[in-house]
């Protein structure tokens, strides 16, 4: 009933919902790892890259990778606008005000897109190079498949390099470890931090696009789920890691996918609950996640 070829396609279709979720958790792990704040308007900002490729792709006619980089940059301005306008004055305040007002952003960012835009979802066409269709004994694909393997791992690279390689990236590593330490140390840690929101913010709004091209529609409310299941994700790999978010973005990819495929057909509705399930599973038996490292609790 279960060919090889079988198992060999969905594994492939995880794989590729896995880069999907794989970046965004790794977005929100970068302003995580800094600021300890779950950021749940980077799901809006998914929202807002997709809508951004869609007008200036295809409604305007920009080329393709002009396109790209106008999403980067409008990700990443709009990553800067919440550093300033939500976050920066809250710094040292309670972390629940931080995490309600990511919250109130997402909110007011979806219905802004839901008044300017349509509440009806948009068809979203794959640009005709990336809609090439090929055929293997094993696999079938479209080119806008392997588009977002290799893109995905490249991003994922450059980040890995860019942190370990790179005196922002050190700095960024820094303040990680320790606030308050790195600023006596001389580093610009407001600096840090809105870097961390343009790179995290920039990465969504690409990823927006990916999510567009790969399923075809786009709509208002798109980025709910998906960035829930990308904090689903951080914390699977261990909250703060990056590493670990992107493994962990990788397991709910290949699982949500593999276990459509091999359970019966009524489950398939379920395959949100299927993530949560994962969740728990790992929380119960690695509190910390699979990559986390466990931290001292301060009375």
């Amino acid at each position: 009933m279960f060919s090889l070829s079988y198992f060999l396609q969905q594994s492939m279709n995880g794989v590729i919902l896995g880069c999907i979720y794989a970046l965004l958790a790794l977005g929100m792990t970068v302003v995580y790892g800094i600021l300890r704040l779950i950021n749940f308007a980077h799901g809006a900002l998914i929202t807002l890259g997709a809508f951004c490729m869609y007008f200036v792709f295809f409604r305007l006619g920009c080329p393709f990778v002009a396109s790209i980089f106008l999403v980067l940059g409008f990700g990443g301005l709009m990553g800067l606008v919440l550093d300033f306008v939500a976050y920066r004055k809250l710094l040292g305040g309670p972390e629940v005000a931080l995490l309600i007002t990511s919250l109130g952003f997402y909110t007011f960012i979806e219905n802004s897109t839901k008044l300017l835009a349509s509440p009806q979802p948009y068809a979203f066409k794959t640009p005709s190079f990336l809609a090439t269709l090929y055929r293997t004994p094993f696999l079938t694909f479209r080119a806008i498949d392997v588009f977002i393997i290799l893109s995905s791992f490249a991003i994922m690279f450059a980040f890995h390099l860019f942190v370990r390689r790179t005196k922002m990236g050190i700095a960024m590593r820094a303040t990680s470890e320790n606030l308050e330490v790195a600023n006596l140390m001389g580093i610009e840690v407001n600096r840090v931090i809105s870097v961390a929101f343009v790179l995290g913010s920039a990465i969504a709004a690409f990823t927006g696009f990916l999510w567009g091209a790969k399923y075809g529609q786009i709509s208002y409310d798109m980025g709910f789920l998906t960035g829930v299941k990308a904090f689903v994700a951080v914390v699977v790999g261990g909250v703060g890691s990056v590493p670990g978010a992107m493994l962990g973005g990788f397991v709910l990819g290949l699982a949500e996918i593999l276990s459509i495929a091999f359970l019966p057909t009524r489950f398939a509705e379920y395959r949100d609950g299927i993530v949560f399930a994962i969740l728990i599973l790992v929380l119960l038996v690695r509190p910390s996640g699979i990559m986390g490292m466990k931290e001292e609790v301060r009375v």
